[in-house]
């Protein structure tokens, strides 16, 4: 993970769910500072007294909770973290989608799964590749099998790294980040069904169809099938019409 990362002396880290610090010494060694947010409130002040008596100084430990208790954060900030698995996409779309300050790159072990979910493309497209997708470049690092856990867990995980993490697809299409991202949830709620179908009930299926063959998509169109460009044109198209 520190590798995948590509952690450098000047950087500041976010880890989240540091435990028992297993992860977080070696990232402070090779980082500026480290700052470790734990929900538990026994494993946070034990964590401090650790560090404290191993005169560890550039690690920050707070006690909250992630998702309702963002640390303040230097421009450039990276997060390295092993998080529980069932907060992968709440996680992701508060810092890709509600973050003014945006992390320069996430790098995570989450279920292998999902990893190839974020990874996908048409005609296999969701909405949580594409809410990643049009923040940065994902890569999957490496496969982790479930033997190297203990205990063993039932399925395999995946070392996932976000990088080039910005709000430039918004702003070169010109398109509103909550309407983009109604339209998305709009369209995958009933994913097997056709977007003209779908989206019957913000425009005319006239208009749906004209917009679906400006951005060169099929009339029949289902939303895994189109690119990420397609949806930003789709956006702005029925912005005119609706």
């Amino acid at each position: 993970m520190i590798e995948a990362a590509q952690l450098s002396s000047l950087d500041t880290v976010l880890e989240i769910g540091p435990g028992t610090g297993a992860l977080t010494r070696p990232l402070a060694i090779r980082v500026k500072k480290v700052i470790a947010i734990e929900k538990d409130e026994k494993l946070a002040p034990a964590l401090k007294r650790d560090l404290a008596s191993q005169n560890i100084n550039n690690i920050t430990v707070l006690q909250g909770d992630i998702l309702t208790h963002v640390p303040t954060l230097p421009a450039g900030y990276k997060i390295v973290a092993n998080i529980p698995y069932y907060l992968t996409a709440r996680l992701l779309r508060l810092f890709l989608e509600k973050q003014e300050k945006k992390p320069k790159s996430i790098t995570l072990t989450i279920q292998k799964e999902v990893a190839e979910r974020i990874m996908a493309q048409p005609p296999n497209e969701n909405l949580l590749a594409l809410s990643v997708q049009v923040f940065g470049t994902p890569r999957i690092i490496a496969i982790v099998p479930a033997s190297c856990f203990s205990p063993k867990p039932k399925i395999d995980s995946a070392i996932i790294s976000i990088s080039d993490i910005s709000d430039i697809f918004f702003t070169y299409h010109n398109i509103k980040k909550d309407a983009f991202f109604r339209l998305l949830h709009l369209a995958f709620t009933q994913k097997r069904k056709m977007l003209i179908n779908t989206l019957s009930h913000i425009a005319s299926k006239k208009d749906i169809e004209y917009a679906l063959r400006t951005i060169g998509a099929n009339a029949r169109a289902r939303p895994q099938e189109l690119q990420k460009e397609q949806w930003a044109l789709l956006a702005t198209i029925l912005q005119k019409v609706s």
